[in-house]
């Protein structure tokens, strides 16, 4: 599996936000392109330890084994899964402002990593390198999600 802290993967999912544009077809979901790429920003700010988050009790009930299948897992994040009410984005934004704060962030992520100490607002402690998946599959859903 591909991560952000590789230099190649990292550049690649670069190009594949910067391919994005008002005409990429959504294949499901509700956001549109430049919803989608704030949706994004948010869990690069909160492993930055940019946006701080609580964890709710669902997420201390469930989150370890969910962490088994999201964080862990080879497979791809499914379509439509839920997700944190701090994460949803209805407001209209500007497709080329959103993408440059997402390229900084993933560019910053592959060259520092997470710099948060706090753990995952759902499934909880992470290392590292759980970030960086973690991460990457985040993101490369989304951007799966818009046909690139």
């Amino acid at each position: 599996m591909s991560t952000l802290r590789e230099t190649e993967a990292n550049a690649r999912v670069v190009q594949r936000i910067e391919s994005l544009s008002e005409a990429s077809p959504r294949q499901w979901g509700k956001m549109d392109v430049a919803q989608m790429l704030r949706h994004c920003q948010l869990p690069f700010r909160v492993a930055a330890g940019e946006m701080e988050m609580k964890r709710r009790l669902i997420g201390r009930l469930f989150g370890g084994l969910a962490k088994k299948k999201f964080v862990d897992g080879e497979g791809p994040f499914h379509r439509n899964a839920p997700t944190d009410p701090k994460f949803r984005v209805a407001q209209v934004l500007d497709l080329e402002q959103e993408q440059a704060a997402l390229i900084e962030l993933v560019r910053r992520f592959g060259e520092v990593g997470p710099r948060t100490r706090e753990p995952h607002p759902f499934f909880g402690p992470l290392t590292p390198e759980e970030w960086d998946r973690l991460m990457w599959k985040h993101v490369d859903h989304h951007l799966r999600q818009f046909g690139v």
